[in-house]
């Protein structure tokens, strides 16, 4: 039979707790950008439609919080 030695066992084991932190880590990456794509989109679109301030207040918050941010 084929045995596996601990440190065979040790390095499966590293490599397969460092999964989920990667995974993890993508996840966190694809939502920064999700939320600064949003963040850019939604500014274009309160320079282009001035009526739309004061309609969403969420929506005037995180423009004027990129404007002051720039």
């Amino acid at each position: 039979m084929n045995e596996t030695t601990t440190s065979e066992t040790q390095t499966g084991r590293r490599i397969a707790s460092s999964k989920p932190a990667d995974t993890v880590d993508r996840s966190l990456e694809r939502r920064a950008a999700l939320r600064d794509r949003h963040s850019q989109g939604l500014t274009r679109l309160m320079e282009q439609r001035t009526d739309l301030r004061g309609v969403h207040a969420l929506a005037d918050f995180v423009d004027d919080s990129v404007r002051w941010t720039a």
